[in-house]
């Protein structure tokens, strides 16, 4: 079936207003001293990637579900490529047929052309920074997303497609000005673009100076499908006054590992790619943790302080009553809700950690999938909820 028959209504809904996201990055990028070599494909580009990429995710190869990446790329940008020697049309079924090729992270399909003839050149690793790529997750579930700056950083997300249902990221969301500083490093408007937060301008490297690792955590914590809590406590003990002791598994003294390897690479003042596969190492041990029922807790230089942790209400403490449920995702309202309604006794025990515990921030991953972020806002005195999954495909 020709691709002109494969109409997928929501990517025309939204292709225009991507396109504008992406150049809104590309201009900010380029205000920070970035040069940009990365195409700005034009919404019916954008459009016809995603309907592709749609289509392809519920067909089957042998049984199996496509994993695909595709990206808006030309061949002189694209490094050192494999190039088919007559290039492809981008239609379902050859892209499902070349799915188990480029399964693993990391690898592109690169296309090229204009809409509605765009066509499969190659495959690459490398494309240039703020390139546009769309990838399948599962049936039904794909991404339209960006690379951020850095070879080891995580592709920032522009909108994500489930069925007739679309998120697009909103750029305002991380300008509030007490954001949790990972939520601005989700969605990519920090400013930090590096694989750790930093940039050509901002080498900092003290530990809690790296939003970024945050968002790796996240990232590794919900990959591991088990579900979990991990909390990031400030330099006290007062966090104690919210959990039930004996803690089975407390760290003495804290395992300050993954502390370290960051000073290490400040001393360095580099983010070199065999070091971050340690720090990669030791976020995905640490997230790991937090399969283990209970709370996993972690200070602000990632030192591991305990696991396995039981949440209570502190004793001085009210319990929490109400929660603002928000996503960073445009035409979100927040809405107030009862602390009862946000989730299970997980979401409802990290809620009552952050309440107590006004410094912390709480990140829940359900099993199906859902991550929320809960953090305190100084400013309007109220807890928020942060629902996250659609940053974090």
């Amino acid at each position: 079936m020709p691709m002109s028959d494969l109409i997928y209504p929501p990517a025309g809904r939204v292709s225009s207003t991507i396109h504008e996201s992406l150049r809104r990055r590309h201009e900010e990028a380029r205000r920070t001293g970035m040069s940009i070599r990365a195409h700005l494909p034009q919404p019916d580009v954008i459009e016809r990637l995603i309907e592709a990429a749609f289509w392809a995710s519920l067909r089957r190869e042998e049984g199996r579900i496509p994993k695909i990446s595709l990206a808006i790329v030309p061949r002189e940008e694209a490094g050192d490529a494999i190039v088919l020697d007559r290039s492809i049309t981008l239609a379902p079924g050859g892209l499902t047929r070349l799915a188990p090729a480029v399964e693993r992270p990391g690898l592109h399909l690169c296309v090229w052309g204009d809409a509605p003839d765009l066509r499969v050149w190659g495959a690459t690793r490398v494309v240039p920074d703020y390139s546009l790529a769309v990838e399948v997750f599962e049936p039904g579930l794909v991404v339209a997303k960006y690379s951020r700056g850095h070879p080891y950083g995580k592709y920032g997300n522009l909108a994500m497609f489930k069925g007739d249902q679309v998120k697009v990221v909103d750029d305002e969301a991380a300008r509030r000005p007490d954001c949790p500083e990972v939520l601005a490093a989700l969605t990519g408007m920090d400013g930090r673009l590096g694989w750790l937060g930093s940039t050509a301008d901002n080498v900092s490297k003290e530990p809690d100076t790296y939003p970024n690792l945050l968002l790796r955590l996240a990232i590794s914590m919900r990959a591991h499908g088990h579900g979990g809590i991990l909390l990031v406590v400030g330099d006290h003990d007062s966090w104690m006054r919210s959990i039930v002791t004996p803690i089975r598994y407390q760290i003495t003294p804290p395992f300050d590992q993954l502390s370290l390897l960051l000073q290490e690479i400040g001393a360095d003042g580099g983010e070199g790619g065999p070091r971050l596969a340690e720090v990669q190492q030791a976020v995905d041990a640490l997230a790991g943790l937090t399969a283990v029922d209970g709370a996993t807790i972690i200070n602000r230089q990632y030192a591991l302080l305990a696991f396995g942790a039981k949440i209570e209400r502190a004793l001085d403490s009210s319990t929490v009553k109400e929660v603002v449920i928000t996503e960073p995702v445009v035409g979100n309202v927040p809405l107030t809700v009862d602390a009862a309604s946000i989730g299970g006794t997980r979401h409802l025990s990290a809620a009552q950690f952050v309440h107590d515990q006004r410094d912390a921030l709480a990140f829940v991953a359900s099993q199906d999938g859902r991550f929320t972020l809960f953090a305190w806002s100084d400013l309007e005195d109220r807890l928020y909820a942060h629902r996250l999954e659609a940053l974090l495909l």
